[in-house]
């Protein structure tokens, strides 16, 4: 798995093996790139969804590999 935090943005996960992600009260089977609110402004937490910009969230990018 690899783990990118954005600058002024969310955390990207990239998941390669499926996971069980509940969404909006539905369990989803779910790989590939999913994405973190960390400014605490998205509607769909813990997922983002683009609040971090009108929120003018400020933090550095980190990239980080996990065998």
């Amino acid at each position: 798995m690899k783990v990118k935090i954005i600058e002024n943005g969310p955390i990207i996960l990239d998941i390669q093996d499926p996971v069980s992600v509940e969404i909006s009260g539905a369990t989803e089977e779910k790989t590939g790139p999913i994405a973190l609110c960390r400014c605490g402004k998205s509607s769909t937490k813990p997922f983002c969804d683009g609040n971090h910009r009108d929120a003018k969230f400020e933090a550095p990018a980190v990239e980080i590999s996990l065998a």
